[in-house]
Formats: structure tokens, C-alpha cells, sequence
């Protein structure tokens, strides 16, 4: 028998994205899986599973209680938005320390969180729910051009479109309306203030209720009226996470988090930080990766380590820079050629990844018919001194990588 901790972890996530996070969870606990497919890539790094409908709260919750009879648990973790607050709710069932289910759903809901921002006189933008095509016109009365128009209770930028004139309206309402159907919690839809300015998530880990933000992700997105994230860099020196740490705190603070680790985005407006979101997990698209790379602090086992009730170590062990570029085609339609310069790739270590996530043949669709899900081809991570190098080698990296589609019927 091991004498690690056992932690269960709900919704493990793909490989692709959130291999890392089981990984380096299970290089310092025991781990047993609440999960809705069969094992396949997750089988080294746990003890024991339950297979459940994690869509059903139900079934979720029976699937842990059969997996806490089993095992001696001594925390609950999730770092999958859609299951915040099914895991908040399993934990305190099992008698676990957890974030309360209403502080998941006041991050899960935008309309609640910017409440509560502006309650604690947190900067953020002036939003107003529409659940008419009439209500978001009269909204767009009030709070002028350009919008933004968005899901209530969604994620990934899906539905999440700029209006810069009236006429483009009803197009970005019907957008918004598609994203936020797909929500199990909340299907409306936000008419927002548009923040003019750089893009830029805290990654942020909150114990006991102080928050430590631990490093800044510089955002770069797609073209315009879409917010696709097309990449990230984290820099451990970057002078910009003194700046936005305070707002970042404030938010997580008005929101009543007391435990675990946070993605907080927001946008710099004049220079000054205005609060998009609160993510109550750990950041998408490999961010925590980037953070490990660029700083060595391990967001993951943080995670675990504050859902176990421990203090985690926030010792920054690197000095250093990494950023991801997703690889998006020039058109919509079915991929027919992806590669990479294999010689440049042998012998360039600082090109620490290179992910192809479609075959050929496959559908690649951009927004407005596509999202973030359907457009990407792959990505690739690279590592250097600085922003400015890291930068830099995205664009040579870039020079030897081709994503190609054909016509889209």
C-alpha cells in the first residue's frame, strides 16, 4: 500500500491539452479518477475509477461516494470548467474542504460575477443581460458601440463576438444565443462594454483566502469581431504582473474564493486593468504548462495540494520564458497537408512541443461557423530567455510549419 495521499480527480480532461495536469497531480498523490469515457492515456498515473455520466449531477455524485467507500480520500479536484460545481458539490458531500457551490456558480456566471465586482469596486466592464434581440438593442442604447455580445455561462470564447455597428446586431445576438444554448446552467446572453485594450490573464493561487498571483499570460488573439486565443506567453520577469496582480486579487476576492488556483482574465484599458472573467481553475490552452516552463511553479499539484487542505509551494525555481502558438489555417475547410521541417525539429531545442491535433481529411472551421474547438489544426510551445526571444521564435518556428486546407463545400 502506498503511503501518498489519494486525491480523486473529476473530468480529467484530453491528453492534448490536459495530459500535464493528471501527470503532475500524480507525481506527488495517489490518484482515483471520476471520468466519463474508459481509460486509455490516464492508466498510468491512477490507482483506481469510476466511469459515470458526468452530465447527470446524480450520477456524479454517486460515482464519488462509491470511490470515497473504497479509498480513504483526502481531496477532490477538477480543473474542467464544466465541472465546478459538481465537484464543489461532491466535495462537501464527502466532507471535503471545497470552494462553496455558490462561489462556483458566481464564477461560472458572468452576470453574477460582474455583480459582485462592482459591489467590491473591482474595474470591470458595464454589463447588461438580454434575452431578446429587443432587450440587446435596447442594451447597445445604453452602453454604446462597440459590444460585446456573449454567452452568461460558457467558456473557451465560444459565442463571444464584438458589434461595432447596429446593423450587425441580429447576426451576433443569433452567435451569442447558438454559444450560450450549449450552457447547462445559465442560457443567456450579456451585452457588454468592449474593453479597448491588450488581453492578458493572472494565473493566480488563493489559500486560506490569500491569493498569490504567480505569474501574467500575455494573450494574442485572432482577427477581429472574434476573441479566438491564438496564442500565449508567459515571461517570469514580466514587469506587467506587478500592475494587474491587485485587480486580479481584488477579483478573486469579490467573488469569495478561499482555496485554489485561478485564471483571471482582463484587458488593460489606457494601461489600466478592467476584469473580463474569473476562471476558478486552472488555465486552458497548456497555460500551466507555460507557467512551469517559465517559472517553475507547478499549478497543478498546487491544485491538489489546496483541495488536500496543504499549503502549496509557490517557490519560482526557473527565470525564464515560454510561449504557444495554435495553429489556425487561412480558410475554413478539410485539412490537406500539415507538417513540419523534421530537420529544424530534430535539432532545435528550444522547440519544446509540437502537437498535431487533426488528420488529414478532417473539417477545419473558423468562426462564424466554426470555434476554437473545429478551427485549430495544432500547436506548437517554445521556450527561450525573455518575451522578446520567446517572440521571436514563434515567428522562425512558425516559417517551418504548414497547415493547408482545401475548398470548403
Amino acid at each position: 500500500m502506498s503511503a501518498r495521499p489519494l486525491v480523486l480527480v473529476v473530468s480529467p480532461g484530453d491528453e492534448t491539452y490536459r495530459g500535464y495536469c493528471l501527470e503532475q497531480v500524480a507525481a506527488a498523490y495517489d490518484v482515483v479518477l471520476l471520468t466519463g469515457a474508459e481509460l486509455s492515456w490516464e492508466k498510468p498515473f491512477i490507482v483506481d475509477h469510476a466511469v459515470v455520466d458526468l452530465t447527470d449531477p446524480a450520477a456524479l455524485l454517486a460515482g464519488g461516494r462509491a470511490l470515497a467507500e473504497r479509498h480513504d480520500l483526502v481531496g477532490v479536484v477538477t480543473w474542467d470548467e464544466w465541472h465546478l460545481v459538481p465537484t464543489a458539490r461532491l466535495a462537501r458531500a464527502l466532507g471535503l474542504s471545497s470552494p462553496s457551490v455558490e462561489v462556483m456558480r458566481a464564477c461560472r456566471n458572468k452576470a453574477t460575477a460582474r455583480t459582485l465586482f462592482a459591489r467590491h469596486g473591482v474595474p470591470s466592464a458595464a454589463s447588461m443581460k438580454a434575452r431578446t434581440l429587443l432587450e440587446a438593442g435596447l442594451a447597445t442604447m445604453t452602453l454604446g458601440y462597440p459590444a460585446v455580445i456573449k454567452p452568461a455561462a460558457f467558456a473557451g470564447s465560444i459565442g463571444v463576438i464584438r458589434v461595432d455597428r447596429p446593423e450587425e446586431l441580429p447576426a451576433a445576438f443569433a452567435c451569442a444565443s447558438a454559444g450560450a444554448s450549449r450552457s447547462r446552467e445559465d442560457t443567456g446572453v450579456l451585452v457588454e462594454e468592449y474593453l479597448d485594450g491588450p488581453e492578458v490573464s493572472v494565473e493566480c493561487v488563493t489559500h486560506r483566502g490569500v491569493t498569490t498571483a504567480v505569474a501574467v499570460t500575455r494573450k494574442h488573439l485572432g482577427p477581429a469581431p472574434y476573441f479566438d486565443e491564438t496564442g500565449h506567453t508567459v515571461d517570469a520577469t514580466d514587469p506587467l504582473l506587478a500592475q494587474v496582480a491587485p485587480a486580479a486579487v481584488g477579483a478573486v476576492k469579490a467573488l469569495g474564493i478561499t482555496d485554489g488556483v485561478q485564471h483571471v482574465e482582463l484587458r488593460l484599458v489606457d494601461g489600466r486593468p478592467r476584469l473580463i472573467e474569473v476562471n476558478a481553475r486552472i488555465g486552458g490552452d497548456m497555460i500551466g504548462h507555460l507557467v512551469r516552463l517559465a517559472t517553475g511553479i507547478d499549478l497543478p499539484r498546487a491544485a491538489a495540494d489546496l483541495a488536500c487542505g496543504t499549503a502549496p509551494d509557490l517557490t519560482a525555481t526557473r527565470n525564464g520564458a515560454a510561449g504557444i502558438r495554435m495553429l489556425y489555417p487561412a480558410a475554413s475547410g478539410p485539412l490537406t497537408a500539415r507538417h513540419i521541417n523534421q530537420p529544424f525539429a530534430a535539432h532545435t531545442p528550444w522547440l519544446r512541443q509540437m502537437q498535431w491535433i487533426r488528420e488529414i481529411g478532417d473539417p477545419l472551421l473558423l468562426p462564424p461557423e466554426g470555434d476554437l474547438f473545429t478551427a485549430r489544426a495544432g500547436f506548437y510551445i517554445v521556450t527561450g530567455r525573455n518575451t522578446a526571444e520567446v517572440t521571436e521564435r514563434l515567428d522562425t518556428a512558425a516559417d517551418e510549419i504548414t497547415v493547408t486546407t482545401g475548398v470548403h463545400r
